[in-house]
């Protein structure tokens, strides 16, 4: 999000369901029907449309996304295999996540970058920004840490084709309010790239969702 703006990064984040595919797919060995590969492909051309249009277009960015997108979607298979069955709510997964997760890269982060490192950034941040700026972090860090447990509660809670539903609108939302907040100039072509990728993604759910419980049901019976 530091190299493009947040419109074209959620844009690209749309992708993600390609992924889960692919991932599944070469992976996990698991197959699919050919109405899911195809909803794909709008999902592919609209972000392909979308990013070549792009006025912000850089490739860190872009790359940054298409990494966010496969860490996504590990993060989501792994997830659903941790809490099969309910044996941990979602937000004691949630939970234990957080810990382990701080306990497995602080080592690592001060390895790369060290206090040094942090202080110099802090420093910079302040000064170009301001005081504001602890402010900024502080909201984002709550915001970031709801949204997240959030998500992992309602996979208790919903169903699978409501969650991917909420998640297909939940890219609307962001995408069209960073638009109106940074005032990010936006080409037709660039909004009808980003309109037929969400478009692909909602299709994508309404074909896959049933075929996993269907799946799921065979399996347990």
């Amino acid at each position: 999000m530091s190299k493009v703006a947040v419109s074209f990064t959620h844009i690209i984040k749309s992708g993600e369901p390609a992924f889960s595919v692919l991932v599944s797919r070469f992976l996990l060995g698991e197959t699919f029907p050919p109405s899911v590969y195809l909803s794909l492909v709008p999902i592919i051309g609209g972000c392909a449309l979308a990013a070549v249009t792009e006025l912000n277009f850089n490739m860190t960015g872009f790359m940054g996304a298409m990494i966010s997108n496969f860490a996504f979607v590990l993060r989501n298979i792994f997830s659903k295999k941790g809490m099969k069955g309910k044996s941990v709510s979602g937000m004691n997964y949630y939970a234990c996540l957080s810990l382990l997760s701080l306990l497995i890269l602080t080592p690592f982060a001060v390895a790369v970058e060290g206090p040094q490192m942090w202080a110099a950034g802090w420093q910079k941040a302040l000064s170009e920004i301001g005081p504001q700026f602890i402010w900024w972090v502080a909201a984002q860090s709550i915001f970031y840490h709801l949204y997240n447990q959030v998500s992992y509660m309602s996979l208790d809670e919903i169903s699978p084709l409501t969650f991917s539903v909420g998640n297909t609108m939940k890219r609307i939302s962001v995408i069209v309010s960073s638009i109106i907040i940074f005032h990010t100039p936006v080409q037709p072509i660039n909004a009808l790239g980003a309109a037929i990728a969400i478009l692909g993604t909602f299709l994508y759910s309404q074909v896959s969702v049933p075929y996993m419980i269907l799946r799921n049901t065979a399996s347990n019976i």
